[in-house]
This record gives C-alpha cells, structure tokens and sequence, in this order.
C-alpha cells in the first residue's frame, strides 16, 4: 500500500502541472491591449529620460 502512495504522489505533480499549463496558456480578450498600454508607458519613460537635465 506504501508503494501506491509513492506512485500517487508523481501522478498528482503530472495532473497539477498540466492543469497549470492549460491556465497559463488560455487565451485572455485583452491581451493585446495591455501590450499597446505597456508600450506607450515605456516610450514616455525613454522620452522622459531622453530630456537633458539642468543644474549638473
């Protein structure tokens, strides 16, 4: 019965794994639109650092 329990324990890590994997892969409506938001964010960011600065 011991060995049945070892044998359990690999087979529920493969069954989590893959249930993990299905999650992780699904297809989300608006992932596109956070890629254009983050984008934009980083643009100003190289904008803002781009400015020369006074003082120095």
């Amino acid at each position: 019965m011991a060995s049945l329990a070892w044998l359990l324990i690999p087979f529920l890590a493969a069954v989590g794994a893959g249930l993990w994997a299905t999650w992780a892969a699904r297809n989300r409506k608006s992932g596109k639109t956070g890629d254009v938001t983050e984008l934009n964010g980083y643009a100003a960011f190289r904008e803002a650092m781009e400015k020369s600065h006074t003082g120095t």
